[in-house]
């Protein structure tokens, strides 16, 4: 499956689903083929994902692999480039007010 988020404000961001999910996680948002983050939701998801990603980047080399193993990643490619899309997705729809879906 592939997420196919969408916003009236900005071009759409394809995922594959462990990415996708992984990011639906970290946002507290449930993996699924429909949903929909509110305006008013977007801050504390952009702030989630962020916060994850320092957590992330702060981790030791050996302590990243073992990470990104138990989040069921065998990307290599670190969380920070590949959320980075759907974090301007979300802060354009923001700033226009749009919702952003996906699934619909």
């Amino acid at each position: 499956m592939l997420y196919k988020f969408k916003s009236q404000a900005a071009a759409e961001v394809i995922m594959l689903q462990s990415t996708g999910d992984e990011v639906l996680k970290i946002a507290g948002k449930t993996p699924g083929p429909t949903g929909i983050i509110t305006v008013e939701q977007i801050p504390g998801v952009i702030s989630a994902l962020q916060a994850e990603i320092k957590r992330r980047e702060a981790l030791p080399k050996e302590e990243k692999k073992e990470d990104a193993e138990a989040s069921g990643s065998d990307d290599p490619i670190p969380l920070g480039k590949r959320a980075l899309p759907f974090i301007e997705l979300l802060r354009e729809s923001a700033e226009a007010k749009k919702d952003v879906v996906w699934g619909v």
